[in-house]
């Protein structure tokens, strides 16, 4: 069933905690406790016939691995070949002797520790099993593509791994603080960078939630006081049909219900509560960059440079390595630049397939037999319009990724690290345009062009472009982004955790099959040989290769879709925020249970990731700046062109009863009658848009004229003067409320420093004592040779 390779292994020094992880029987062992440790695992596929070219290209593979003096295991299971790969002392050796003469990295921790952590030595080994290439010139990555090697992974450490399941991987654990240096120790800073800015964003919600609470509330408290709201529920006014054909003229009051919903988030409060949005954007990035700093500073990787290690690692792997040299080519710099410009093409006509889907639909409902569907045939049609975007969404993420990498392909980029960059730009960039195509065209262009009665806008001169809601445009963009921020963080959360969970439930079952096959393998007896320094049975190597192999697998990416889930997030609580205050609510309770759901999946259902050392969360920090750019810009366009608080705010001071000096008389009364132009169904234009049987109300009675929301003369349909001193005003708003926004966000910037005083005078001590050092040593080496 199963049998060791007869080559001997190395043994190699047992790793010592000290990395947060209490493992008191660990520090109480003499320094020379040995322990045998796998540092990766590879799997394949048995091959009876020897000649297989499968089977010549394994072996090559395993040849090469024992050229570089790595000791390999294998060990057969049924149809599989199980390898496991230890790397020997001298490989770490190298990289730490090459960490003390490099430029960037010399401050690491890794150069002066006693032992070299387990993170390290799977980094290091990582790096050695993709960049060893057999005689064909296929690399790792190329063989498992052809089926050589079914699966590659790094080993979990059950002790540890058990801690972090106390400590952090676990549903009680729900409202603990996370221990984040265990994170580090465990999956490396890279992992560990990622919990600590999604645990600050997540604490800096909670401002920022109830911010939005107080403003949602504050609109609930005049529901029913609003004079805007009375005058809507008491109007006898009749509008126009909504739509071709099916749609009937309709009173104003129908929409009393609408209108209070309107206000509760178009009102006063979310013109401070966009602001404050945009300024929290800053402070959240200022307290960031200080909140690392302490950390980074702790782990020793604060001058950290990760295109740097990638050349260390390069020369432990290959002395005689070459470096592969920065290129530029404009051919293809101008080629995906094509490419990048027709994706974005074809995503935004995606979105205005969903446009004409929403009209057609519109149609087509108010046509229908349901009469709740036929009444509220638009709002239905938006919602619809929600849920297919929520599905194109997941659709292109799947595109979107697949372009971003073979243009990376394209560009052929220096280093791992580049690559990275450059996807991560592309991908969030062709994300950002699936996600935000359709909200754009609800904030900015829907009711906008779709012309009056006698002069619709149509497509194909046959679908009337669809209006907006009946309580205001801001309603749209409401009801959308609710839809998919609800649908994409319930659905993605059910999905990310259940998904991995049944794999590794239905996998499982092959690793117990195991333990009772082999029961006659005490397993405290062989864990207790471990701990004196002896190799652990095949058994034990099998069952713990094997839970490995049955959980979910990782890549180099799997970090990069997590964090792209957040950024995704972060852009919804904050561009739009000013049409949705109750976003920063949503994205706080989705984050409170994201966090231990992240960490139960990849402690507990996912291969190890390959831990990673940086300094900083890299590209997504520009990213995140840009997003707080494009806030300023979106909630200041919403506010003056989408919202109604500008028409509000010019009749109020220039039409309103209190501009024209009438006392007793509440400043916005009239604003509803003022914002309505008149269609008369005598002008032949008009009466061809509109059928007779669309122009009797529910009594019976036949209309001469209808009203809908513009501001035109009645006579000859022209734009009126208050239309254009709306306009100005709405720009004018617009300028305004970025210049005050980016002065306020320059002045946060300023007054919240990068990085502490503690942290910059621990640096410039620790700086001092590294030069001090040195000067010992030479003058040590100057007396032993003298």
């Amino acid at each position: 069933m199963y049998f060791k390779d007869p080559e001997q292994d190395g043994i190699e020094l047992q790793e010592r905690n000290r990395d947060g992880f209490d493992n008191t029987m660990e520090a109480l062992l003499p320094t020379l406790h040995q322990q045998r440790t796998y540092d990766y695992v590879l799997v394949a596929d048995k091959v009876e016939e020897q000649e297989n070219p499968t089977f010549l290209k394994q072996i090559a593979f395993i040849d090469h691995l024992r050229k570089k003096n790595m000791k390999v295991t294998k060990i057969l299971h049924d149809d599989k070949v199980f390898y496991g790969v230890r790397a020997p002392k001298e490989t770490f050796d190298k990289y730490r002797y090459l960490l003390k003469v490099s430029d960037a990295c010399n401050w690491s921790g890794d150069r002066k520790s006693v032992r070299i952590p387990h993170s390290t030595r799977i980094r290091v080994v990582h790096y050695i099993l993709h960049h060893t290439h057999i005689n064909t010139g296929e690399n790792l990555r190329e063989l498992q593509e052809k089926g050589v090697f079914e699966a590659t992974f790094c080993l979990h450490e059950r002790s540890k791994q058990k801690i972090l399941k106390q400590k952090w991987a676990r549903w009680s654990a729900l409202f603990t603080a996370q221990p984040v240096d265990d994170v580090r120790s465990y999956f490396g800073e890279k992992v560990a960078l990622y919990y600590l800015w999604l645990g600050l964003y997540t604490i800096l919600l909670v401002p920022a939630a109830l911010l939005g609470v107080i403003v949602f509330l504050y609109a609930l408290a005049f529901f029913n006081t609003s004079p805007l709201i009375k005058e809507v529920c008491e109007s006898d006014t009749v509008m126009c049909p909504r739509c071709d054909k099916w749609c009937q003229v309709w009173q104003l009051r129908d929409t009393c219900t609408y209108a209070k919903m309107s206000h509760l988030f178009d009102n006063e409060g979310t013109v401070a509560f966009a602001m404050f949005m945009a300024v929290w954007a800053t402070i959240f990035l200022e307290l960031w960059k200080r909140h690392k700093a302490t950390f980074v500073s702790k782990w020793k990787v604060f001058d950290w440079c990760e295109e740097e290690e990638e050349l260390i690692l390069g020369v432990v792997n290959d002395p005689d390595c070459h470096p592969k040299e920065f290129r530029h080519s404009y051919l293809r710099s101008t080629l995906v630049l094509v490419l990048v410009t027709l994706m974005l093409v074809l995503i935004i006509g995606l979105t205005q397939a969903l446009v004409v889907f929403r009209v057609v639909a519109a149609v087509l409902l108010s046509e229908g037999t349901w009469e709740f569907v036929r009444d509220h045939a638009n709002t239905v049609a938006v919602m619809l319009g929600a849920v297919l975007h929520y599905i194109t969404m997941q659709v292109m993420t799947r595109i979107n990724k697949a372009v971003a990498f073979k243009l990376c392909e394209i560009e052929k980029t220096q280093s791992f690290a580049a690559t990275e960059r450059s996807f991560t730009v592309k991908m969030f960039t062709f994300q950002f345009f699936t996600l935000f195509s359709s909200l754009i065209y609800v904030a900015f262009f829907l009711g906008r062009i779709n012309g009056r009665p006698g002069s619709y806008v149509r497509i194909s001169g046959k679908w009337r472009l669809e209006e907006c809601h009946p309580s205001g445009c801001l309603t749209d963009l409401f009801i959308q982004m609710a839809i998919i921020m609800l649908l994409k963080q319930t659905l993605n959360n059910i999905f990310e955790f259940t998904v991995p969970w049944l794999k590794s439930y239905f996998r499982r079952t092959t690793t117990e099959k195991l333990e009772r096959k082999c029961g006659h393998c005490d397993k405290k007896a062989c864990h207790e040989e471990e701990k004196r320094g002896h190799d652990p049975c095949d058994i034990c190597k099998l069952r713990d290769w094997l839970r490995n192999y049955d959980l979910n697998d990782v890549n180099s990416f799997s970090l990069f879709n997590e964090f792209l889930e957040m950024v995704v997030q972060y852009s919804f609580t904050t561009i739009f925020v000013a049409a949705f205050p109750l976003a920063p609510l949503l994205a706080l309770i989705n984050n409170i249970f994201e966090i231990r759901l992240d960490a139960i999946k990849m402690v507990s259902l996912e291969r190890r990731l390959v831990p990673k050392k940086t300094n900083d969360i890299g590209i997504w920090t520009k990213v995140l700046e840009a997003i707080g750019v494009l806030a300023v810009i979106a909630n200041g366009l919403v506010i003056g062109v989408s919202s109604d608080f500008i028409p509000r705010l010019v009749y109020r001071y220039h039409y309103g009863p209190c501009a024209n000096g009438e006392a007793d008389v509440h400043c916005m009364k009239g604003y509803i009658n003022d914002t309505l132009s008149t269609a008369h169904i005598t002008d032949l234009n008009v009466r061809k848009d509109f059928s007779p049987s669309q122009l009797i109300t529910e009594s019976g009675f036949n209309v001469t004229q209808c009203s809908y929301k513009d501001y035109r003369s009645d006579v000859d349909y022209s734009l009126t003067s208050q239309f254009w001193f709306i306009m100005a005003v709405r720009f004018a708003f617009v300028v305004l409320f970025e210049h005050v926004v980016v002065i306020f966000k320059f002045i946060a910037a300023w007054f919240v420093p990068d990085s502490p005083m503690l942290v910059k005078n621990h640096r410039l001590k620790d700086k001092l004592s590294r030069l001090k050092e040195e000067l010992q040593d030479m003058k040590y080496s100057q007396s032993t040779d003298v």
